[in-house]
């Protein structure tokens, strides 16, 4: 069975990581200097790169021979040709210990982990535990691991990954080396989906890398399973279009938010509920929709109140030079009290969306308190 895409092409070395320069400059620098933490926490969002820095850190701490560039951003890599790191490549590692929190939660589980980390990493130096979703140890097992985290073996080092660091207890906190991951951008999110559609030698429009990323929460991970299933349903050497992506995902492209925003600005509410039924007639998500139309409009309100040049929103938004020329005029049709007041109509009809018997209810009230507005 083929592996999903971010685990076939999880990064080996810190100069394959996406974003996060903050974080990679100071532990490679702590890596090359030998002056690494007994304990980490990475904070942030899902699929930001937390488990992957950590399964770098596990891999160079045992390296033989790493690489050293003192004057570079990154300071160390791991070679990935040694023993040590061709065990890890393979995930045959008996020194890294992975530990998902979520089903381990129990003051025993931390007791098993507390008499493991006494035996000696053998032929390593260090014996590496990586514990996922930290927050959801219970209080006895966090204490318990209070109490490992003050008093570790020389050989032991922790790392605990979390997405929700406030139901972290403050004890716990104060005891590890914190860094806080944030959200990739769009355009770092499409790089990466563009190397990855080169390494699976597939043909597949700028555009449809666009819409995958857009779709993806600013989380690469997610990205990447999306790209997958594209791939899973178009295999071979055909060229994958935007609008294919679109109908193969459910998911939502610009041109469709346009044309929409297009009929409030001229108070066409019959085309605009056309659009509705034909979207939710393929099975469109309306909640999605109505999450992707929020996110336009608020670009288009950024847009108009700090006027931004085209370069800045192609840098901080991804479109395409159409798209830009598009969201441009739009703006300029909206006054700033247009866009506020039909934001908070479709603002209300997401609330309003789940408890509704008929989801596109909502949509269709917020459409004509949008066509209606002076």
């Amino acid at each position: 069975m083929d592996l999903a895409l971010y685990r076939k092409y999880r990064p080996q070395s810190f100069k394959d990581i996406v974003g996060q320069e903050h974080i990679v400059k100071t532990i490679t620098n702590a890596l090359a200097s030998k002056s690494t933490s007994h304990a980490y926490l990475f904070s942030g969002p899902r699929g930001s790169g937390k488990t992957t820095i950590a399964r770098l850190i596990a891999k160079s701490v045992n390296c033989e021979n790493p690489i050293l560039n003192k004057n570079g951003i990154i300071a160390f890599e791991p070679c990935n040709k040694c023993a040590s790191c061709l065990e890890m490549i393979g995930n045959k590692a008996m020194n890294m210990i992975e530990i998902d929190a979520a089903s381990h939660t129990g003051v025993d589980d931390i007791r098993d982990l507390r008499d493991g980390i006494n035996f000696s990493p053998g032929k390593s130096k260090f014996k590496v535990f990586i514990i996922d979703e930290c927050h959801q140890l219970s209080k006895g097992a966090a204490n318990a691991l209070l109490k490992t985290l003050e008093e570790p073996p020389a050989h032991a080092i922790f790392i605990l990954a979390t997405t929700e660091i406030h139901k972290m207890i403050p004890t716990i906190l104060s005891r590890c080396q914190r860094f806080t991951f944030k959200k990739f951008s769009l355009n770092e999110i499409i790089g990466r989906l563009d190397i990855l559609a080169k390494k699976e030698k597939i043909k597949i429009d700028k555009d449809a890398l666009r819409i995958i990323a857009m779709n993806a929460g600013g989380a690469i991970r997610d990205a990447e399973s999306l790209l997958g299933q594209v791939l899973a349903f178009r295999p071979g050497d055909e060229h994958i279009t935007a609008e294919e992506v679109s109908e193969l995902l459910g998911l939502i492209g610009n041109s469709v938010i346009i044309e929409f925003i297009d009929s409030i600005i001229s108070k066409d509410f019959k085309k605009a509920l056309s659009l509705l039924n034909n979207l939710n007639e393929k099975g469109i998500d309306m909640i999605e929709f109505n999450k992707t139309l929020i996110e336009y409009l608020r670009q288009c309100l950024i847009i108009k109140t700090t006027q931004m040049s085209e370069k800045d929103i192609v840098s901080d938004f991804g479109f395409n030079k159409d798209e830009v020329d598009k969201i441009i005029d739009q703006s300029s049709k909206l006054s700033d009290n247009d866009l506020r007041k039909i934001i908070g109509n479709f603002l209300r009809a997401g609330n309003e969306i789940k408890s509704s018997p008929v989801p596109q209810l909502p949509l269709e009230l917020a459409l004509i308190d949008s066509c209606s507005e002076k």
